[in-house]
C-alpha cells in the first residue's frame, strides 16, 4: 500500500488532490499500488481566508473518507518537529507538498508568513524526505516565477530570475532547493508551475470569487491595468489532473561523470496554453452569475466596474508553454473558461445562497 502525504490538504488544490486519491481506483495502478492508498493530510487551517471554506472541503474529505486508510492532521510545515516526526512515524513514498501562504498581494502586506512557510516550511519538508527517503516529492511551484518574463509563451526553460513579487521568489527558491536535495541525496523531485486555478471552493481571494463576492454585495469591482491583462485560467480539475499523473512517474535516479548523481529534478507547466483577455474573463463571469442565478437579470454590472492601474507585483500575461507536460505524461489541460466558471457559479449558488 503508497503511503501518500499532502500538504496543505484543506486548500483548494489539496482537497481536490485527495477527494480524487479517495474515489478514483484508476489512480492506484498510475501510482503502481494494487494493494491501494493510504493518504494523510496535513494542514494548519490558518485564516488567511475564511476557515469555514477550507472546513467545508474537510468535511467533502471525510464524507468520501469513511471506511478508507485516511487520516487528517491539523499542522504546520514550518514546524520542525510535527514534520520530523510525521516522517519517523509514517514512512511515506510518495509527498505532494501544496502548504504554502499563497498570493502576490498579500507577500507585500505580511512578508514574514512566506518567509516561515514557503522557505522554512518546504526546507523542513525536504529535510525530512532527505533523513526518511521518499520515492518522489512533487511540490507546487508557480507560474509567477516568470516574473515580467516578455516572451510568450512562458517555457520552463525559459529564465526565471527576476521576480516582481516576494512570493514569486519564494517559489523560485523552493525549485533552487529541490536541485539542491537532488543532487546531493539522490531525491527525486518534481516542481509544478500552476497558471491561475480557479474553480469551485476555491480561494476567495482570486479574482474570479472576489469579483462575485462584491458584486453580489452591490459593490465596485476593480479590473487591474485598465483590463488589458491576459491570464492563462487553468481549471483545477486539470490541475488535479496533471498532479495524479506527475506523482506517478519520477525523476530517474542515475550517476554522472563525477560520481554524484544526475539530479532526478524536473520542472513542469501546468496551464491551458490559453490565455484571456481579463475583460472577457469578466465578461464570461457576468453571462454565468445570471444564468446560476447568483445575480438578477436585471443587474447593472456596468455600473459595478472600474477600470484601475496594474498593482505592484502584478504582471500583464501569463501564458502556458505545456508541451513538455503533453510529451512526457501525455496530458494537458482542456476544460474551457466558461465550462469552469458555470461550475463555479453553480457551486457558488449553492453554497452561499
Amino acid at each position: 500500500m503508497k503511503r501518500i502525504l499532502v500538504t496543505g490538504s484543506a486548500g483548494f488544490i489539496g482537497a481536490n488532490l485527495v477527494l480524487r486519491l479517495l474515489t478514483d481506483v484508476s489512480v492506484r495502478s498510475n501510482l503502481g499500488s494494487k494493494e491501494g492508498l493510504y493518504i494523510v493530510g496535513l494542514d494548519n487551517m490558518n485564516s488567511y481566508y475564511d476557515p469555514s471554506l477550507k472546513q467545508y472541503r474537510l468535511s467533502l474529505i471525510e464524507k468520501q473518507a469513511t471506511g478508507k486508510p485516511y487520516r487528517f492532521i491539523k499542522g504546520d510545515i514550518a514546524d520542525k518537529g510535527t514534520i520530523d516526526s510525521l516522517f519517523a512515524e509514517e514512512k511515506f513514498d510518495i509527498v505532494v507538498n501544496l502548504a504554502a501562504q499563497a498570493g502576490v498581494r498579500y507577500s507585500i502586506e505580511n512578508p514574514d508568513a512566506y518567509i516561515q512557510s514557503n522557505m522554512m516550511g518546504f526546507y523542513n519538508i525536504l529535510e525530512a524526505c532527505r533523513r526518511n527517503p521518499v520515492e518522489h516529492l512533487v511540490y507546487a511551484s508557480s507560474s509567477s516565477v516568470y516574473g515580467g518574463n516578455k516572451k510568450v509563451p512562458f517555457a520552463v526553460e525559459d529564465r526565471v530570475d527576476n521576480p516582481v513579487s516576494l512570493y514569486a521568489a519564494t517559489k523560485k527558491s523552493n525549485e533552487l532547493f529541490a536541485h539542491c536535495y537532488s543532487k546531493l541525496y539522490n531525491i527525486p523531485t518534481t516542481g509544478l508551475r500552476f497558471f491561475t486555478v480557479y474553480g469551485p471552493a476555491g480561494r476567495p481571494d482570486m479574482a474570479y470569487f472576489g469579483f462575485t463576492n462584491k458584486l453580489l454585495a452591490g459593490k465596485t469591482i476593480q479590473i487591474f491595468n485598465y483590463g488589458n491583462c491576459r491570464r492563462d485560467f487553468t481549471y483545477v480539475d486539470d490541475i488535479v489532473e496533471g498532479i495524479v499523473r506527475v506523482m506517478g512517474k519520477a525523476p530517474v535516479c542515475c550517476n554522472g561523470e563525477d560520481g554524484l548523481p544526475i539530479p532526478p529534478y524536473e520542472v513542469y507547466n501546468i496551464g491551458g496554453g490559453q490565455p484571456e483577455n481579463l475583460l472577457d474573463f469578466v465578461q464570461i463571469l457576468q453571462d454565468e452569475l445570471l444564468r446560476a442565478g447568483v445575480l438578477p437579470a436585471d443587474y447593472d454590472f456596468e455600473a459595478h466596474k472600474e477600470l484601475v492601474p496594474m498593482q505592484p507585483g502584478d504582471v500583464p500575461t501569463t501564458y502556458a508553454d505545456a508541451s513538455a507536460l503533453e510529451h512526457d505524461f501525455g496530458f494537458t489541460p482542456k476544460i474551457p473558461l466558461r465550462e469552469g466558471l458555470r461550475k463555479f457559479a453553480e457551486w457558488y449558488k449553492e453554497y452561499y445562497m
